[in-house]
């Protein structure tokens, strides 16, 4: 999780370790959300490589997390009323990419 909590940080144009616990209780999230929405087993990713889209999705999630946690906002974008719509339609669209398609 190092290079990953690195990524993020640097997603966010964060240059401090004050909240470093937070963004990983954030990637940890994102992660399962991952392997949820992948149809993967729980603890996929802590044993499997990540593709490329599926971090890029993780980091965008995280940095969603971290940007929006009052719960009030929607991060960065605040301005724009559909900017949590947007940042999941995006994760999701990532995701799908390295899904699990099993019926």
């Amino acid at each position: 999780m190092p290079d990953l909590l690195q990524k993020v940080k640097s997603n966010l144009i964060l240059n401090t370790d004050k909240d470093d616990e937070l963004i990983k209780e954030f990637i940890e999230a994102s992660i399962s959300y991952a392997e949820s929405y992948q149809k993967k087993p729980a603890g996929y990713y802590s044993e499997n490589l990540i593709p490329p889209t599926t971090e890029r999705a993780v980091i965008m999630l995280s940095s969603h997390f971290y940007e929006s946690r009052d719960g009030s906002t929607g991060g960065f974008f605040a301005d724009n009323v559909n900017a949590a719509n947007q940042v999941w339609n995006t994760v999701n669209l990532l995701l799908r990419m390295d899904k699990d398609w099993k019926v």
